[in-house]
């Protein structure tokens, strides 16, 4: 997943779809090779495991690995088959995106629970539910195409049993709209979902008092901290902190803001309609 696949659909709020079950079939590869300028289709060697990055794959993932291999293989084929991965990016998918986001796992504390946000191609949520079989992940994700694809890995990797999806937005998942109960978790996780202001408003109302936001960030961290950090404070948040994840064994470690939810702060309610006298509501 690209930071330009996930902004794409976060410009205007943390998803635009309703949701619901539903099912996108997968384009074909002769489509996509046409539209993406490749001349063959996405190939399972793109996902091989560089030998230069074994020892840290190995450090992050363990005897998971090859549960890992798996996943990076359905994201260099399906994942760019469907447009969920760039062609690309399939042969850089272990340094710019697994080993990335298997570092953030430090910051995880055991048994958590972990929502992420924005998950898109699992970024990094089912990376994490492979690294950490411990954890319980819920990936959120509004898009159709994108909620179809996420289930299909989950039950080809057999991580049904501690990984779940869900349709919706975030703000939708926090007040258990459709007749869902809110959810909430120890850790919410996001990955170029959004600037921290907005991916703030719709992540830390899913976290647990004393629970803490996990943003994957690049070299924009600490401006955006700097921006924010007033806006992260209106919303609960504790102040803001820069960690950096996997030190020694990736280079380079991933960037992360962590935010943890010290104040409880409600959501806005919508107006009530106005009533005329006799108690009937009065129309527009």
């Amino acid at each position: 997943m690209t930071h330009d696949d996930i902004t794409a659909d976060a410009v205007s709020g943390p998803g635009g779809t309703p949701p619901g079950p539903s099912a996108v079939p997968p384009a074909t590869a002769d489509t996509d090779a046409e539209s993406t300028g490749r001349d063959t289709a996405p190939s399972p060697a793109d996902a091989a495991l560089p030998p230069e990055l074994a020892p840290a794959a190995l450090t992050l993932f363990g005897d998971r690995l090859d549960l890992a291999a798996a996943y990076a293989e359905l994201l260099a084929t399906d994942g760019v088959v469907r447009g969920l991965i760039g062609p690309r990016e399939a042969p850089r998918i272990w340094d710019r995106h697994l080993l990335n986001c298997a570092a953030v796992a430090e910051r995880i504390p055991s048994g958590a629970t972990v929502l992420d946000v924005g998950s898109g191609a699992g970024l990094p949520g089912l990376v994490l539910a492979i690294a950490r079989p411990d954890l319980t992940v819920t990936l959120i994700e509004p898009l159709a195409r994108r909620t179809s694809f996420l289930i299909e890995v989950v039950e080809r990797l057999g991580l049904a049993k501690s990984v779940r999806v869900f349709r919706g937005r975030a703000d939708e998942a926090a007040s258990g709209s459709s007749g869902r109960e809110p959810i909430s978790g120890d850790v919410v996780t996001a990955r170029a979902v959004a600037p921290l202001d907005r991916l703030a408003g719709w992540s830390l109302p899913l976290a647990v008092r004393g629970g803490r936001l996990l943003a994957l960030k690049g070299s924009s961290a600490a401006a955006e901290i700097e921006e924010y950090a007033d806006v992260v404070a209106r919303l609960g948040g504790g102040e803001p902190a820069v960690q950096l994840c996997g030190v020694g064994v990736i280079d380079p470690p991933t960037t992360v803001v962590e935010i943890v939810r010290e104040r409880m702060v409600g959501q806005a309610r919508p107006a009530a309609k106005k009533r005329a006298r006799g108690g009937r509501s009065r129309r527009g």
